[in-house]
């Protein structure tokens, strides 16, 4: 792939403004998941090299946390053009590396620069109060403090726009950072790196490591030198992650975990207006989306219509590698995701359910699956119970409004839902009546950097994006000035 920026592939850590390899020269193969040919190696760096890049975060954290504010946002805006400026070279190698559509991960690289420039804007913005006195001759207020070093883990599916929204939020209040991204899609944190130290980020302020995953993970989370602690991923390794971060010392911690969306079509839906946003709401990112729509419920009168339309827009999704003009599908990330996969449907088919629309490998092979509907889906079938991070859809209908809350509700996640419907009154009910922290009436986009983005439930704690977004970076300190000479107050 031949880039406009030749050095954006780096194939190195990022630690301290150094790039370095593994003392051991360990390393690890990246595949291209369309053809599972070796794209590069990166190092997996030994324990003791993490902890250097937390010393380096800590000592650079001395400084950084007392630059001004403009300054902060300048370099930040300034990593945010070059982001943007790059985009197509940063589109290429995430398609490379993840396998999703060329025209998403251009979506995605201007998803993942609009939170650079959101937080850094809105860090100016950032202040304490001032509290009216109860004391005599005192004022009291409070400060916004940086907690100091962020250790930001992320995963494979997003692995641009989820280190900018957490970075961003992080460097904009003056925090530092420790990017440790999935293994299987290096390439773009490195290469976000690199625009890092174009942008004037000093040596110590943004650093990116890998490393044997568990280990890595608990290298970083368990320092005491980490003050904050920022993951994406699955609710079970959010349990790994919790347990280690307790280990040593109390600290800032945010979770943004898995979901199992309902997608809710009512009967006073506009059936064809439901039927697209079902398909964009299910099958971005090969439907390797947390928010992606994993149970879809249809009230019954237009059920096995909206079986039939959806299931013909599903067949006529364009599969293909991410470069192949028109692709809208991409392959599973990796061997176990299309085995899961397959076994899920296999599961359904096998218990009663109705293969609408593909459901099995796909003829360009490896790890390609059919886009797939599974219709009469029910509790008790995996691709009803598991999320499913997959192009495989599961349907099933509904007569009340009781029931399908009742349905939707019965997870353990609360992330994202959807609706669609007409009526405000069955909007209103639905919005307030299920356990889900974003709920979307009748489009397919609701995220973005001003929205507080984040789940209930096993689905996560607290939120990134929006104000809300810096949170974990922060903490409030309040003070009290007293015997500042001012009148007493007169008592009776």
């Amino acid at each position: 792939m031949l880039l406009g920026h030749p050095v954006l592939f780096k194939s190195l850590c990022y630690i301290d403004g150094r790039w370095i390899h593994s003392d051991s020269a360990a390393t690890v193969a990246v595949q291209n998941p369309a053809d599972q040919e070796v794209i590069g190696y990166v190092p997996m760096l030994e324990r003791a090299q993490i902890e250097a890049a937390v010393g380096a975060a800590q000592r650079a954290y001395e400084s950084w946390r007392w630059v001004s504010q403009e300054r902060r946002s300048a370099i930040l805006l300034h990593w945010h053009e070059l982001i943007l400026r790059h985009q197509h070279d940063l589109a290429g190698i995430l398609s490379l590396e993840q396998g999703k559509p060329l025209a998403e991960s251009k979506g995605e690289i201007a998803y993942a620069a609009s939170f650079v420039e959101w937080f850094a804007n809105e860090a100016k913005r950032l202040s304490g109060r001032t509290i009216p006195t109860h004391i005599n001759g005192a004022h009291l207020g409070t400060v916004m403090e940086p907690v100091g070093v962020a250790a930001l883990i992320t995963p494979w599916n997003f692995p641009v726009a989820m280190i900018t929204r957490k970075a961003a939020a992080a460097l904009a209040v003056g925090c530092t950072a420790i990017v440790k991204p999935a293994h299987e899609t290096p390439f773009s944190a490195l290469a976000l790196a690199q625009l890092a130290e174009e942008a004037g980020f000093p040596a110590g302020v943004f650093n990116v490591v890998l490393g044997e995953p568990q280990m890595a993970m608990e290298t970083l989370v368990s320092d005491v030198r980490v003050r904050a602690v920022s993951f994406t991923g699955s609710t079970r390794v959010a349990g790994l992650v919790a347990r280690a971060a307790a280990a040593s010392c109390i600290k800032k911690l945010a979770l943004e975990l898995g979901g199992n969306a309902p997608f809710i079509v009512t009967e006073d839906a506009d059936l064809d207006q439901a039927v697209k946003i079902a398909i964009g709401a299910k099958f971005q990112t090969s439907g390797q989306d947390c928010c992606a729509a994993n149970r879809i419920f249809v009230a019954a009168p237009l059920y096995e219509t909206f079986v039939q339309q959806y299931s013909e827009a599903v067949r006529a999704l364009k599969v293909g590698p991410a470069f192949m003009s028109g692709v809208e599908v991409g392959p599973l990330m990796h061997q176990a995701a299309f085995d899961a996969t397959a076994a899920r449907v296999a599961d359904a088919r096998a218990k009663g359910a109705r293969i609408t629309a593909g459901g099995q490998a796909h003829a360009l092979g490896g790890w390609f699956f059919e886009p797939t509907v599974v219709a009469d889906a029910a509790p008790g079938m995996r691709i009803y119970d598991e999320e499913n991070f997959a192009p495989t859809s599961a349907i099933s209908s509904f007569d009340t409004l009781d029931e399908v809350v009742d349905k939707a509700n019965d997870t353990e996640h609360g992330l994202a839902a959807y609706v669609c419907a007409t009526r405000m009154d069955t909007i209103f009910q639905l919005i307030r009546r299920l356990d889900f922290a974003m709920v979307s009436v009748n489009g397919v986009k609701f995220t973005g950097a001003p929205i507080p983005f984040g789940g209930m439930k096993a689905s996560g704690l607290g939120r990134e994006g929006g104000s809300e977004g810096f949170e974990p970076f922060v903490e409030t300190k309040y003070f009290c000035l007293g015997n500042l000479g001012l009148p007493l107050t007169v008592t009776a």
